[in-house]
């Protein structure tokens, strides 16, 4: 298992071979972590986005896919963007939401990446209740078996920050 780092800041300042975006399906940017990247990375990582919509996904990326991209003027050499699910209280989104980080971490795994950085998926303005979005997180990044060697969960606020790191306990 890799170890887990808990930051709370900017995870477009996170020193990791990968940040992994809470993308849109659109892969166009967006606000949020989404908008931040994007600006952070600079026209790289939206040319390669565009690329992948005209090429291989031209509907857009899938709730609890991944792909990676160049991170563009980001310190990271990748971004891997991910779509996590809108929270229902009608449906069981759960399995879509850890689908993002373990599907994250393996196509960290296949571009041989030690170091992986990642936001709160759904957490934000896809409503995730927060103690589970958290609780999501850790357990779907403990539960992943690979060589990643780092994972870091950035948090938005010392409040997601404490949460998490009980949450990893």
């Amino acid at each position: 298992m890799a170890a887990i780092d808990v930051v709370t800041g900017d995870i477009t300042r996170v020193d990791a071979d990968v940040i992994v975006n809470a993308a849109n399906s659109s892969l166009l940017g967006g606000g949020g972590v989404d908008g931040a990247i994007h600006r952070g990375g600079g026209p790289a990582i939206l040319a390669e986005c565009r690329l992948l919509r005209e090429t291989t996904l031209p509907s857009g990326l899938e709730t609890g896919a991944a792909v990676a991209t160049t991170a563009g003027a980001l310190p990271a050499r990748w971004v891997i963007h991910t779509v996590g699910p809108v929270f229902s209280d009608r449906d069981d989104r759960s399995e879509l939401l850890a689908a993002c980080y373990r599907r994250s971490l393996r196509l960290a795994d296949a571009l041989g990446a030690r170091s992986i950085a990642f936001p709160l998926i759904s957490g934000g303005a896809y409503g995730w209740p927060l103690d589970d979005a958290v609780h999501q997180q850790v357990r779907a990044v403990k539960d992943s078996n690979c060589a990643v060697e780092l994972v870091t969960l950035v948090a938005f606020s010392p409040d997601v920050a404490d949460r998490t790191r009980r949450a990893l306990i």
